[in-house]
């Protein structure tokens, strides 16, 4: 048998030789990282390929701990993970001719009624019950209440209801956080984009997705805003309260975690739950208002333009979910931070319209490069745990894009360069989501692709986006 692992210097000498309070200290004869790299097969290569031949008992020596047997993993992570920021897709019958020439007109009108930016209102003012209900109910909530047809919950993952979802753990600093922002962007990287699709490289599976060269759609990228925040704030001070010894031995307070199995925990899981709940009806009144924009702007009811929601995906989401470990089913919490759930083709999760070929999955690039829809690839439950990448991922920081770029001229030149029409609260958001920020989505994909993790389907562009 052999195994390789993987060795990462700096995380061995942060872990071992920093000094931070509370962490293991090494002996004086342990050996510095380089030396220790010089003495085995590493090499410089950062892998060690290991052949077990027998297992004996061994006395004790200064080792290097890389995979370490802890409390600490075996845990539910604070809710900066598990906001259920997702994207959602809205196909059209609309074709990129339609669109030509209104791009201004049609992101003005947009740009009027879906708040964006820090606070930014919401489309619908929530009172006490609305909240309560959001919370509990989800988009079954927004179909009772006229925001939300049936194939809307048919195409959204867990067709937009947690079913552990608790009002009654989700504070009342966190509902009123919430009560203002049902229907919002927020801030940051959210966005709303019109686009159209420029290419599609799997025609069966784009015809299983309705997609079709220069096709309209639009891309709603959004999470719970204020109250999925809160909701971590919450707990994550519980569990700094209930276990201060956990968090005494972790070199970052936002590690710390609530045992699994623990009252802490499930109450914790509960209120995200509900969190998750939000952000689905959050996505959903953007689309109903949406689909109102684009009656209004082309004098055709939605309807009569199939503005059907593809699928709505969440990548910032913890979730139980059952699968195989060793030939051997276990209900695990999967936590996909910054990942995309991709079940394949077969999945009984998988929306009826979509099971013989796969979950539609979104990859966001950015507002200059495009983005792509790809399909849950065979393999993602062999290797990823059902899941594969949820975007291109930055290059630098907000600081450092506001230093590289001055947001009007990036306005300026998508729209003179690209035929890119951009809208955003300031020039300073702009900026901060250049497409010079991001990494080049091509790239992700086609590792994704090659992985068999998430298979290419089809490529969308940019027409006229508003950043939160």
């Amino acid at each position: 048998m052999e195994k390789k692992y993987d060795i990462n210097g700096r995380f061995v000498e942060r872990s071992a030789w920093s000094g931070r309070s509370g962490r293991p200290r090494p002996p004086a004869d342990l050996p510095s990282f380089e030396a220790f790299c010089e003495s085995t097969e590493v090499r410089g290569n950062l892998t060690v390929p290991v052949e077990i031949e027998a297992i004996e008992p061994a006395g004790n020596e200064p080792v290097y701990d890389i995979g370490v047997e802890h409390d600490a993993h075996n845990f539910l992570a604070n809710g900066f993970v598990v906001s259920n920021c997702g994207v959602r897709m809205v196909r059209t019958n609309l074709t990129y001719d339609d669109v030509r020439g209104r791009e201004s007109e049609l992101v003005d009108a947009l740009f009027e009624v879906v708040p964006s930016g820090l606070g930014g209102g919401g489309i619908v003012q929530g009172s006490g019950n609305t909240v309560e209900a959001a919370l509990e109910r989800g988009v079954d909530w927004c179909l009772e209440e006229g925001y939300a047809v049936e194939s809307d919950l048919a195409h959204c993952e867990d067709e937009g209801r947690r079913p552990d979802a608790d009002a009654a753990a989700v504070s009342k600093k966190a509902k009123d956080r919430g009560r203002n922002q049902m229907g919002s962007l927020g801030s940051g990287n959210h966005f709303l984009e019109v686009q159209r699709v420029t290419d599609v490289y799997d025609s069966a599976i784009g015809d299983a997705y309705g997609l079709e060269e220069d096709q309209i759609v639009v891309l709603i990228h959004c999470g719970s805003r204020g109250l999925g925040h809160q909701v971590c704030n919450d707990y994550l001070r519980d569990i700094e309260e209930a276990h201060s010894g956990l968090l005494s031995q972790l070199p970052d307070k936002e590690l710390a975690a609530a045992p699994a199995g623990s009252q802490l925990a499930e109450d914790y899981y509960d209120a995200m739950c509900a969190a998750i709940n939000f952000a689905w009806v959050n996505r959903q009144l953007i689309t109903h208002r949406t689909r109102e924009v684009f009656a209004d702007v082309f004098g055709t009811p939605w309807e009569d333009l199939e503005m059907e929601l593809l699928y709505d995906v969440a990548h910032n989401i913890a979730k139980k979910e059952t699968h195989d470990v060793n030939g051997e089913d276990k209900e695990l919490f999967v936590h996909r931070k910054g990942a995309t759930r991709a079940f394949p083709a077969g999945h009984p999760e998988v929306p009826k319209a979509y099971r013989d070929v796969g979950q539609p999955v979104i990859i966001p690039g950015s507002m200059g490069a495009g983005s792509y829809v790809l399909c849950g690839g065979s393999e993602s439950m062999n290797v990823s745990f059902g899941s594969t990448a949820h975007g291109a991922g930055r290059l630098m920081s907000r600081t450092q894009a506001k230093d590289e770029f001055w947001g009007g001229d990036v306005r300026d030149d998508l729209r003179e360069t690209n035929r890119i029409h951009v809208k955003a609260q300031s020039g300073a958001t702009i900026a901060e989501e250049a497409p010079g920020v991001y990494k080049n989505v091509d790239e992700v994909v086609r590792v994704s692709d090659e992985l068999g993790i998430g298979d290419k389907v089809a490529r969308v562009y940019p027409v006229c986006n508003i950043k939160g």
